[in-house]
């Protein structure tokens, strides 16, 4: 304590100056990390744990497969990269992948490197087939009332998935399952654009009859149509990807990169393992856009674009931080509540900074019309209206959060014309 009429020594001071500076950071982290814990104690400190069917029928698929042959061929290993796997499928005549499709649906139809018709062949098949299991356990007297209901679930949600003319990428029964839907050709697409979902996305909640436009397979189908009435005649193709395990609530899963990590690294062979040489832009929403986050700097130089909404944070600090080639892109509607969680990243909880952040470094743009965390998709809105001209690659008319043009500096538009 300094006495009165006598000055501390300078180095006193100045470290004095220094704490005073950084008492209200401290404080302000510790309430960030009230709000955290607040959060997790009050949704519950939840944790995946899918339901066990599913797990024998993939398993045994596996060590089928790896005996198996064709025509006295050995296939290619489960786990063989894109190039061996796609030479392999190039060599075989239609008659030959039918048989494969048919024999070892749930290897197929998961395997990149296989041509996008054999797995739609191959998908339906497991679909079939993982639907009459369901059936059975939806009857079976010996299961808890809650689990035949969520079997008659399941059950109706693959009937519908094998449904004639869907085109579906990727289906896995096992735990709560994985799906992913494409929406046009992507044998001739141009442009891919790929939905990345977030919390309590899994093989059920892939899509819904109700509120369509929160599931993948309703933002993907209001993509797609909203990419044709961009650009007209443009070869685009959509795909619903629900292809890793989403955290389920909000729970410790959510706060955590645990779950994004093991999507990271699936992403990243769906964008690799992609037909053709189309470009690929990523619409990253909510705990999609963490997925993403953690992704970007191992994605191909085919992703182009990064476009995310109603995002808790990337794991970065700021766009810098992705390492990535691809234009990142963010926008948050007013009203989403994600603007409450706290954008830091302490012990391995949060995410990091916040993507609207004119300090983040994104490009950031409007979202007018959208309705909180999830209208993102809905027609008519402005963030639709966005993201279909970056599917598109018409920049030139995106509209910018500012309303100025300053999002769109530095790009030629329309690309790819």
């Amino acid at each position: 304590m300094n006495l009165p009429g006598r000055h501390a020594p300078p180095a006193v001071e100045a470290d004095d100056n220094a704490d005073a500076l950084a008492r209200p950071a401290a404080l302000r982290m510790m309430l960030a990390l009230a709000v955290v814990f607040l959060m997790l104690a009050t949704t519950g400190w939840t944790a995946v744990h899918p339901p066990e069917a599913g797990t024998a029928p993939r398993a045994a698929a596996l060590a089928a497969w790896s005996a198996a042959r064709i025509d006295g061929r050995a296939v290619p290993a489960a786990d063989a990269p894109v190039r061996t796997v796609a030479r392999f499928f190039a060599d075989l005549d239609t008659a030959q992948r039918a048989r494969l499709a048919d024999g070892f649906p749930l290897v197929v139809g998961n395997l990149d490197g296989v041509p996008a018709e054999t797995r739609y062949r191959a998908n339906r098949n497991s679909l079939v087939q993982a639907a009459r299991v369901e059936e059975a356990r939806g009857r079976d007297v010996a299961l808890t009332p809650a689990d035949r209901s969520t079997a008659v679930r399941r059950a109706h949600r693959f009937e519908s998935l094998a449904e004639p003319g869907r085109q579906i990428f990727v289906f896995d029964p096992t735990g709560a399952g994985l799906a992913a839907e494409v929406f046009g050709d992507l044998r001739t697409a141009r442009r891919v654009s790929v939905i990345v979902p977030g919390v309590d996305t899994d093989a059920v909640t892939f899509e819904r009859s109700t509120r369509r436009l929160t599931a993948p397979v309703g933002m993907a189908q209001s993509l797609y149509e909203a990419e044709r009435a961009a650009r007209p005649g443009e070869q685009n193709a959509v795909i619903a990807w629900a292809g890793y395990t989403a955290p389920t609530g909000l729970g410790v899963d959510a706060a955590t990169g645990r779950l994004a990590v093991q999507g990271a690294t699936r992403l990243e062979a769906l964008t690799a393992a992609l037909p053709g040489n189309a470009s690929v832009a990523l619409f990253c929403h909510s705990y999609g856009s963490v997925v993403c986050g953690v992704a970007a700097h191992r994605l191909p130089d085919r992703v182009t674009d990064l476009v995310v909404a109603g995002s808790p944070g990337m794991r970065a600090e700021n766009a810098a931080d992705l390492h990535t080639s691809a234009r990142v892109w963010a926008m948050r509607d007013e009203g989403d509540w994600i603007a409450d969680v706290p954008h830091l990243e302490v012990g391995g909880l949060g995410h990091g900074a916040d993507p609207v952040s004119p300090t983040f470094g994104a490009r950031l743009l409007s979202s007018a019309g959208a309705r909180s965390h999830t209208g993102y998709f809905e027609p008519g809105t402005s963030s639709l209206d966005n993201f279909a001209k970056i599917g598109t690659g018409t920049f030139g008319s995106v509209a910018c959060a500012s309303g100025a043009d300053d999002c769109r500096r530095g790009i030629s538009a329309p690309e790819g014309s």
